[in-house]
């Protein structure tokens, strides 16, 4: 008896994508409009996932370069240096070697609701995954720079794993003795600093949410602490709040 097209719908999205190819073989001679459509609509899916995967390859060009040489590659990257509030935090992360992580990618590529997924991922499918960070009075007192640094810094030091190369996303990092390569844009180039990235922006965007729960009057849920026009007219109207970076308002109060 022949199966109904809603039967067939079923078995498609039960599949996971290895399943998927033996299905369309199973029904390539069924010549009904609706599974033909099926069977396009997952040959599109499988299409993309070739190419997704080929666009995931490209970004391990780095790992690739140095996995001969060390065994635990470490991804590094910043998020927050340019907003007037809140902390900088650094990412480190360290990905099993060929890890595969489907959409990951530079995080200010990405959706709040495709980062928050992906981090999930990452901190599931790392080997060592950490995060640093540097408050306002801090970044005031040595400057972002060199913040941004200490952040770096604290992330590495507390991975579970000791990292025996660090790829970083533009800077060197001072103090630190571990290989580095400094990669100009490496949040696109890197699975293991975009993933480094996803990290940092998820945990600052998580923490400014928090703030904004404290100090609703700011609006820091929905500009993050960057200098947008509600942002500043808030400031101009109550002040700098506790996690203000006074070194970068003095322009607006």
């Amino acid at each position: 008896m022949e199966k109904k097209i809603a039967e067939i719908r079923k078995e498609f999205e039960a599949a996971s994508f290895s399943e998927i190819p033996a299905l369309i073989e199973a029904y390539w001679e069924d010549e009904r409009s609706g599974v033909r459509n099926l069977i396009g609509k997952y040959e599109k899916k499988l299409d993309a996932l070739d190419k997704e995967r080929e666009r995931l390859e490209a970004m391990r060009q780095y790992e690739h370069e140095y996995e001969g040489q060390y065994e635990l590659i470490c991804g590094i990257d910043e998020a927050g240096r340019g907003p007037l509030a809140g902390p900088v935090v650094a990412g480190a992360v360290i990905l099993p070697k060929d890890c595969e992580i489907l959409g990951l990618n530079d995080s200010k590529k990405l959706s709040e609701k495709k980062r928050e997924e992906l981090y999930d991922e990452i901190m599931e499918k790392a080997v060592a995954a950490a995060v640093g960070i540097v408050g306002p009075a801090r970044i005031d007192e040595i400057n972002i720079l060199q913040a941004t640094y200490e952040a770096m810094r604290e992330a590495v030091g507390k991975l579970s794993r000791a990292p025996r190369i660090l790829l970083n996303d533009a800077v060197r990092i001072p103090g630190i003795a571990i290989p580095q390569v400094p990669i100009i844009k490496g949040d696109a180039k890197s699975v293991s600093i975009a993933a480094a990235s996803i990290l940092a922006k998820v945990t600052r965007d998580r923490l400014m949410y928090e703030y904004d729960k404290i100090m609703p009057e700011y609006g820091f849920a929905s500009h993050k602490g960057y200098g947008s026009k509600v942002h500043i007219e808030a400031l101009q109207k109550y002040g700098p709040s506790p996690i203000h970076r006074k070194t970068f308002i003095t322009h607006f109060c």
